[in-house]
């Protein structure tokens, strides 16, 4: 018995330093990154009162999303292969110094490609999140860009479904926020995945994905 109680003991212990290390390396991971924004905040000092677009790879590869909207002032943090657990630990240096009058977030689909969450375990992280936005900017809007239907991910997609589902109907109860809906403006007029709107990963999206974004987002954006 005390054999078996040590054993226990010493497998949870493991298991915590495990989760431990693995959270500092996951962190480690977007130090370079955070830096380099900081470094650019520095010598380039971003307007005040501007869209702020954060989340994962869509954003970040999104360059030129200025030619897009260009009557918007649009600061872009995205920073590629980001989850919402990783918003969250970053919130106070990609997110509220910025002082945006508008938090623009597309994330949560890495959440469920690469960790075993479920649509709630996806809307517990969303509204952490949510709540140190609006905790660090009170006047902002927030909103929400739902994950999209990438063929890479097919699989996903029931949970990907169920948590957008969960955050437009979280928000819909929720002052100064925004669902913004692309998944169903990305399907075609059967329901189906548009493979020609990605590049050949089946992940990150061409030119037609972002000009079908462009649409569905710009009634939402602050001027």
């Amino acid at each position: 018995m005390i054999k078996s109680l040590r054993f226990l003991a010493v497998f949870f212990l493991f298991h915590a330093m495990v989760l431990s290390s693995c959270s500092q390396a996951q962190q480690k991971r977007y130090e370079k990154t955070i830096a380099a924004f900081k470094k650019a905040d520095i010598e380039s000092p971003p307007p005040v009162n501007a869209i702020l677009l954060v989340g994962s790879s869509s954003f970040t590869i999104w360059k030129d999303v200025a030619d897009y909207f260009p009557e918007y002032t649009i600061i872009n943090r995205g920073y590629g292969g980001s989850k919402l657990t990783d918003l969250i630990d970053y919130v106070d240096d990609v997110i509220i110094p910025y002082k945006p009058k508008q938090v623009v977030i597309y994330c949560g689909e890495n959440d469920v490609a690469g960790d075993p969450v479920t649509a709630d375990d996806v809307l517990q992280r969303f509204t952490t999140l949510f709540q140190m936005i609006r905790k660090g900017l009170p006047d902002a809007s927030i909103a929400y860009v739902s994950m999209k239907p990438s063929p890479s991910r097919e699989k996903f997609l029931p949970v990907i479904t169920e948590g957008n589902a969960k955050i437009r109907d979280f928000l819909a109860t929720q002052p100064k926020t925004s669902y913004i809906d692309i998944y169903q403006a990305m399907l075609d007029a059967e329901g189906k995945m548009r493979p020609e709107l990605f590049q050949d990963d089946m992940l990150h999206m061409n030119p037609k994905g972002y000009a079908i974004w462009k649409e569905v987002m710009q009634p939402y954006l602050l001027k």
